[in-house]
């Protein structure tokens, strides 16, 4: 549909109507091909952030997909990147687009869920790409309490977000009219299908991050002009 090796329409429909956790199993092998994979150049503009090569021992890709951020974090770390998702099917595909990834750390790839992870202290840095839409509202402050967590004290926490656009803008309708359409289906199919825009904004976030235990700095002019909407954060663990 977007892509020639993207899923076709009646693929992307047999998705909306599974589980979240299924419906990403299904879309894995295809969903590098698709818009809603993270483009690559935001990525890339966090690397600088996250420091040199080899300048951390361990670094976590939170909701970690087909593995694309944790090809930049690799280099970043002396000993392991982990990545954590609660699709298997997506965890297969990063297994294998791995396989050539750069660096040397020891690749962990975990089957989890984000709001109860098996980590207490154990990494210097965390990222999460593309992906803060799929955690409810009433449980965002639960996620960051877990990011925090599983981060050494001084560890941080990378991720992108924005402020919640104008209301007589088109991405502010387009989203809501995006998250009407989910809570219809939500309504009338189960299991529920959890993927929402207009998560985890700012300045919210950073409020839930400090009540978390974090440091929060917010920068922006980090992403290319098309992205210009979107601020870095880079919460840090007391």
């Amino acid at each position: 549909m977007f892509h020639p090796k993207g899923p076709t329409f009646f693929e992307l429909a047999r998705q909306a109507l599974s589980s979240t956790e299924r419906g990403y199993d299904l879309l894995a092998p295809k969903f590098d091909f698709t818009p809603f994979r993270t483009p690559q150049s935001i990525i890339d503009a966090i690397a600088p952030h996250v420091g040199a090569d080899r300048n951390i021992d361990a670094a976590l890709d939170v909701c970690c997909g087909t593995g694309a951020a944790m090809r930049m974090l690799r280099p970043k770390c002396r000993q392991r990147v982990v990545g954590i998702d609660f699709s298997r099917g997506m965890l297969e595909v990063a297994r294998q687009s791995l396989a050539d990834a750069p660096g040397e750390a020891a690749i962990e790839l975990v089957h989890g869920d984000v709001l109860d992870m098996p980590w207490e202290a154990e990494f210097d840095a965390a990222v999460c790409f593309g992906a803060l839409g799929h955690i409810l509202p009433r449980d965002e402050s639960r996620f960051a309490r877990e990011v925090h967590k599983v981060l050494r004290p001084g560890g941080r926490f990378l991720f992108p977000t924005t402020y919640l656009p104008p209301r007589w803008s088109a991405p502010y309708w387009l989203a809501r009219g995006f998250n009407a359409a989910m809570h219809v289906r939500n309504a009338l199919f189960k299991p529920p299908f959890i993927m929402y825009y207009l998560t985890f904004l700012l300045p919210e976030a950073a409020k839930m991050l400090g009540n978390a235990g974090f440091e929060v700095e917010v920068k922006d002019g980090v992403f290319a002009p098309r992205f210009r909407a979107l601020k870095l954060v880079i919460a840090t663990r007391r």
